[in-house]
Order: C-alpha cells, then structure tokens, then sequence
C-alpha cells in the first residue's frame, strides 16, 4: 500500500476538503447531495486525470440506517462499517489541540480509479486511535452527528487535521478546495504555515458554497470556540476573518479564498446578495454520467456513441439512436425499478402505469408532500390516465419537520390506498437513488424558491431518458425549455410571488400540467413523449454533468 501511495504522490495536487464523500455504498460516509456530488467530483477528476487528492472523514459509524413503522415514523440505528475491506491503514500520525489535548489522527488510504488509468487518492482522517481518550476516539464516528460541540470537533479534526496529515504524507499541495464551509478550519492552519501573510493564503484557497440561505452556514459561539481551541493568537485570526459576533465559517472561507463559486448561476447571485461585496462565480453542477447511467442505456450509448462516458457531450448525438431501441431501454430500467419495489413492499405496482418519482432529503423546504396537498384534484389526474407515486429519502434526526413530512405521506398513502398505489421506499441510499432516477417516467421536485442551490437527482434523471417536472430553481432554470426538456412549475424565476401567493400558483401548475399536459402525452401522444427522453438526454444530460463541471474548475479556480 506504501508502493500504492508513493505512485499518486507524484507532482503537484490539488487537495479537495469536503465533510462527506459518497462512493458506494458499502461505504455510508455520505448524507445525500453535498456527498453523492463530492463522489462525482472525484470520478470526474480520475476519468479526466485531473491531479487531485480528496480529504474527508471516516464517519466510521455512517450517518444512519433509516427504518421506518407502518405509521412512518423514523428510526436512526447506527451503520457501522469495516473500513479495512475497502482501505488501507496509514502509518503516519498527525495531532490537533482540542480543549487543550493532543488528539491524534491517523488516515485510512483508498484509491478511486478510473478505467482511463486515473486515480484520486482518498484520505479518511480517524481518530479512533490508541492513545485518544474514549471521547475523542468517537470525534469521527458520526457524520453530522451531535451536537454544535462535536461538529466543531470534527470541523477541527478535517481541516486543520486535514492540512497536516497531507504534510505527513507528503503530498505537495498547489490549491485547497473546500467543498462547503466545514473544512474552512484549513485556511488556519495554512495562515499558521504562511506567517499569517493573508494574500498567500487566499492565493491557495478556493470556496464552493452549496445553500442559499443565511441559517444554512454553520455558526459557532465564540465561547465554544474558545474552549475547543484555547490559543489566543488562533481566537484573533478566527474573529478578524470569521465574523465579529459568531464564527461563520463560511465568512472566514470568502476572506481566505481568491475564487469562491456557487454551483449555479441563481444560486451565485443569490449568495451575492447574502454575502455583499465579495465575488462569487458561478459553476453549475453535474453529474458523472457513467455512474447514473443505468446498464440498458449505458449499452446503447456504447453501440451508437462509442466513447460517451469520457465525453459525456457526445450525448447531444442521441438522435442517431432509433427511438424503438431507446424506448426498450426505458422499458427494462422502469421494469427493474418496478419489480425492487414490489419485492419490498408488495405494493403490485405496474409496469405500465405512469411513474411519479420523488426522492430528496426529507426537510421542509424539498416539500415532499406539494403534490399531495389537494387529494381530490391528484383523484382528477389519476382518472384522466392512471399514476403511481414513488417516494423515498431520509430525515435528519434532529429535523422533526422532516420526520414530519414522512408521516403526512404515509398518511396520504392510507387515504388513496385504493385507488392511487403511492410507495415510501425505506433507507434511500446510492444503490436505491441509482435505480429510482433511471426508472420512473417523471422526476418531480417541489421546493420553496430560492432554497434550492442546486439539486442534482433531475440531472440523473435526464442521463436515463426521465423527463423533469419541477419548480423553477437552482439548475433547472438552465436546464429547462417548456414542453421540450421537461416542464416548469409555478411563477417563472424573475416573479417575486411568495409565501400563500406563490403556492397556490405552483399548486395550480402542478396539477393542470399533470391533468392536461403530462399524463395525457405520455399514454396518448407516444411519439412526442419519445421526443421529451431524446431532449432530456441530448438537451440535459450531454451538458450537466460533472466532466463539464471539472473543466471549469480547472480552467476558472485550478490553474
């Protein structure tokens, strides 16, 4: 394994920090987006030979496992995981000050191939350590877990850790990429590496923020900042960079990074105006094509467009594919998607029924229940051509909103068990989002303007021939053409419509376009259905995906 790192070791790296990294998933040391996105990034970077290293934790204990009851309330039990049959253990030792004590780190090393002969390193930082007090050794057990104390151990543990495990392992580092504000304890360490010289800092930093909303930054009591770190020349760095009242750690971020973006172009201007007088670019989001692509579509993009995978823009090619042999591909996806339900929820959903698919982190602004809100007008839709419903995700432990939402679909599950078949697939994972995305007929997505940053499952969808229905924020105001890659919900992006105003106009959207558009093409206009798949992966997919997205960050934040 020594031999293994010595050879990605060579010339200057790029180090990615990000909090969560989802690869697969026997390995759960990812939440949802921001981890399944930070996966892609690395595949991305492997295919194209992009010298990157990505640093995260081990979260040896996962996020959870979700297990819901027949009401659907959630439990969280824990996923432990073995990391040693997927890694290999470090020798070298790194140690940070937290609340006074040395706590030690070691390093699990994995590394994400490609079949171009690229690979990014992986560094998982554990403190499960001999040596390390009980307490400390659990620092990374949980991914998001606890409370703000933990959190801020762990922010401790990734970013200045993290600098200083890269040092000891000899990589040499051209620029830091912190993928969200967790990781912005690096640029201390880095301030600390460079005799606080400020301008050569920023000069190696670079800032990706992925939530539009003030509440969704992570903020931290100077009291408890002060007792996890207890040095004061530390304390007036953090409060000259971090913010006066509160630690933000994403201000202390934007102070210490020469190029900051937001992953759509909405969502940099909107994080423009949250944080005025700072620059913030723009690079919109992707996704790997070849990981969301499903085995039926990924053969025929080989037979018709040899090469796709690397250049994923050879998808706009799709009209040389005979719609016969695309609608099969659609029709194996949907059937394998249709029989993993049935056989885990007995549901007898058909494979000719139109498939609605809804699938996001259960919290209030997704709105997982919009298209529930008026049963009787869904009643309408469902006699004008026959639906079925799919949903699935998890709610955080702490979000009782969330917990919430599940328990209100379960509830809308019961009212219209005889007539409209609605399933909550249990544990949403990469596995299960993978056969979701290629297998419904329509990918909905419902949440509050301006929320949305991004969101990328509509992204997958498109890869798969899935046409998008959603409201008119983060990538889908680039993504979308009315009636011909898909269909908008609700006030277009420059309305200011808000609150009760703006849900009665997505409420009227959703369900005229359902009733009056969407169902009646799909069972009665086949060939113009077809024509939406060929836009959703020519129009869509050749461009959303996460090579492009790595393009830029080359070009715009590496060089």
């Amino acid at each position: 394994m020594e031999n293994n790192l010595q050879g990605v070791l060579k010339g200057q790296k790029i180090a990615y920090f990000s909090m969560e990294i989802g690869l697969r998933n026997e390995i759960p040391t990812y939440s949802g987006g921001l981890g399944v996105l930070a996966g892609d990034t690395i595949r991305s970077a492997a295919d194209l030979n992009i010298p990157l290293v990505a640093v995260t934790l081990v979260s040896n204990k996962g996020y959870f496992r979700q297990k819901l009851d027949a009401s659907g309330t959630q439990t969280e039990l824990t996923e432990e995981w073995t990391p040693s049959n997927f890694m290999t253990w470090l020798p070298q030792e790194v140690s940070v000050k937290i609340q006074g004590r040395d706590v030690k780190i070691q390093a699990w090393h994995y590394n994400c191939k490609s079949l171009t002969g690229g690979c990014v390193p992986i560094i998982f930082l554990d403190t499960n350590v001999e040596g390390n007090s009980p307490e400390d050794r659990r620092i990374t057990d949980f991914l998001y877990g606890g409370d703000h104390t933990y959190r801020l151990k762990q922010e401790i543990v990734l970013g200045v850790g993290g600098v200083r495990m890269l040092n000891a392992l000899g990589f040499k580092i051209r620029k830091y990429h912190m993928n969200e504000g967790h990781s912005s304890l690096l640029a201390l360490e880095l301030l600390k590496c460079n005799g606080k010289e400020c301008p050569i800092v920023k000069d190696l930093c670079i800032f990706t923020t992925h939530t539009p909303v003030e509440a969704g930054h992570d903020k931290f009591d100077y009291s408890l900042v002060e007792d996890m770190i207890r040095d004061q020349n530390d304390m007036e760095i953090l409060k000259k960079y971090g913010g006066e009242d509160r630690f933000n750690t994403s201000l202390f971020a934007l102070n210490l990074s020469d190029y900051v973006n937001g992953v759509t172009k909405r969502h940099s201007r909107v994080s423009s105006e949250l944080f005025p007088g700072y620059s913030i670019q723009a690079i919109t989001n992707g996704v790997h094509s070849y990981t969301w692509t499903c085995p039926y579509f990924r053969d025929l993009f080989d037979r018709y467009m040899p090469g796709w995978a690397n250049e994923p823009e050879l998808l706009v090619r799709i009209g040389g594919i005979p719609d016969d042999e695309i609608w099969e591909a659609r029709r194996k996806a949907k059937k394998a998607l249709i029989d993993e339900v049935n056989k885990r929820t007995g549901a007898g959903m058909e494979y000719e029924t139109f498939t609605i698919g809804f699938a996001r982190r259960m919290t209030a602004y997704k709105r997982a229940t919009l298209l529930l809100s008026d049963i009787e007008r869904l009643r309408k839709v469902n006699r004008r051509g026959k639906i079925q419903i799919i949903f699935a995700g998890k709610a955080h432990p702490r979000d009782e909103a969330g917990k919430q939402l599940i328990r209100d679909i379960f509830k809308s599950i019961e009212t219209l068990r005889n007539e409209v078949k609605i399933v909550f697939l249990e544990n949403y994972d990469m596995d299960l989002a993978a056969k979701m995305v290629s297998g419904v007929d329509l990918w909905l997505n419902t949440p509050t303007r301006p929320y949305e940053a991004s969101g990328t499952s509509g992204m997958k969808a498109a890869h798969n021939g899935v046409v998008n229905f959603s409201i008119l924020d983060g990538w889908w105001i680039e993504g979308w053409i009315e009636g011909v890659t898909g269909w908008s919900i609700g006030p277009m992006p420059e309305e200011n419509l808000i609150g009760e105003e703006a849900r009665v106009a997505e409420l009227n959207d959703l369900y005229n376009k359902l009733y009056y558009i969407i169902v009646p093409m799909y069972y009665e206009r086949k060939d113009d259905w077809l024509k939406m798949m060929n836009n959703s992966i020519g129009m869509i997919a050749y461009y959303f995906n996460s090579h492009r997205m790595m393009r830029r960050y080359v070009t715009h934040a590496y060089l």
